[in-house]
């Protein structure tokens, strides 16, 4: 049985994790829509910007299972989380500094790999911190901080790419890196739990690696929510770009605004949402949020076909903050559940990954033809078909993972 202690970790390392995911965050924000923008500024070809996104893509979808086995293999989370925010920073810093192919192919190499590390090694701190008891409502804060450090690091890189250059994003970006090292800091060693960290204490002998790979890839709830998810990203990824295009379309002058209130209205609804899910899915258990989450989505893909009122259309968008709070949550708790034992919570987090990575990478492709070969209601539509498939596999096959709550012995 696992022995896990009753009292949590302390102030000091609770607050420390809050603001290291809050300055994550921040520095990771600086790699969305402004390398585009910045490259696009420094006379790049479109061809050389999608070569650059396109291996960036490649590596972060190859590297999602590497890393989490890196992780489960570490004996510091809190190095290898200070390891892989100082590449990515040193990758922005090789944006600024020199703007030349072979110098940002490398950082952008080198973000993706260290991302794909990254999320896994925060997510093994807070649960060696908190236990498999407390790592629903941990999840729920890590959410939280996370939306707003996006939502705070979009606007001010928004301002330095206005007032000054699409250059001093990645100066700013790099300059999160002291912040987000001194809030690691604060997180005390030896409050990890190296074996909680990694889905343990095994309740079993190890044995060899591809042994205990395929073992954990036979466990059938990971399976299922793996599938699953491929289904909702392959209808999710595409909506907001296409929905980004509808604007744009419908009306061009006010689109820009409407863009950024469709990304920081549902950030908004998850830093508001996700300790709430947290709790609650203590409480309620897994499923029914999951299943709740997983109709959102069809939901929004009939009103983003139905409806043509460009304001109308951004509401519309908050649903998607209601999935994020409760994926952001529930996914790696649901990993957390069946890997417990295992030791191998991390790679279970990069097996995850990798097919959350397929869906996402063929979605647009995938609405980019209906959309060019029919029209934008019809690609829609279709997202929303496959969505309704993932959900209606969600509700059939996917199982209850929250753990029985342990019956108090009765003393005779």
């Amino acid at each position: 049985m696992e022995n896990e202690p009753s009292a949590g970790p302390t102030r000091r390392s609770a607050r420390g994790l809050d603001w290291f995911v809050f300055f994550v965050a921040d520095i990771q924000t600086g790699f969305g829509p402004f390398v585009a923008a910045y490259l696009t500024e420094q006379k790049w070809t479109q061809i050389d910007i999608g070569l650059v996104l396109t291996v960036a893509g490649i590596v972060a979808l190859a590297g999602q299972a590497p890393g989490g086995a890196l992780v489960d293999a570490a004996r510091s989370e809190r190095l290898v989380a200070g390891l892989s925010v100082a590449a990515i920073a040193i990758s922005a810093l090789g944006y600024a500094i020199s703007p030349i192919f072979v110098v940002v192919l490398a950082a952008a190499v080198v973000h993706a790999a260290a991302s794909c590390v990254l999320g896994p090694a925060i997510a093994a701190i807070s649960l060696g911190l908190v236990g498999h008891e407390g790592i629903g409502e941990r999840l729920g804060r890590n959410a939280r901080f996370a939306s707003i450090g996006n939502g705070v690091a979009a606007a001010a890189m928004g301002a330095c790419g206005h007032f000054l250059s699409m250059r001093a994003v990645f100066f700013v970006t790099t300059a999160f890196l002291g912040p987000a090292l001194l809030m690691l800091r604060r997180i005390c060693p030896r409050e990890i739990d190296p074996e909680r960290a990694h889905g343990g204490p095994r309740d079993r002998p190890a044995g060899k690696p591809a042994s205990e790979i395929l073992g954990l890839v036979r466990r059938r709830p990971l399976v299922i929510l793996g599938a699953c998810l491929i289904l909702f990203h392959l209808g999710n990824a595409a909506m907001l770009p296409l929905m980004a295009s509808v604007l744009t379309m419908r009306s061009s002058q006010w689109a820009p605004l409407m863009i950024a209130g469709s990304i920081v209205g549902p950030q908004l609804v998850v830093a508001i949402f996700s300790p709430w899910v947290g709790q609650k899915a203590q409480v309620w258990g897994r499923r029914p949020l999951l299943l709740a989450a997983f109709a959102a989505l069809p939901l929004r893909g009939i009103l983003f076909a139905t409806v043509t009122n460009p304001y109308a259309l951004v509401a519309v968008q908050l649903l998607d903050g209601v999935t994020a709070a409760v994926f952001a949550v529930l996914v790696p708790l649901v990993i957390a559940d069946v890997t417990r034992g295992t030791g191998h919570f991390n790679l279970g987090q990069g097996i995850v990954g990798t097919m959350v990575g397929i869906g996402a990478s063929v979605s647009p492709t995938y609405a980019g033809y209906l959309s060019d070969r029919f029209s934008s209601p019809i690609a829609f539509l279709g997202l929303t078909a496959v969505a309704t498939l993932g959900a209606a596999a969600a509700w059939a096959f996917m199982p209850e993972t929250r753990p029985a709550p342990k019956r108090p012995i009765r003393v005779q």
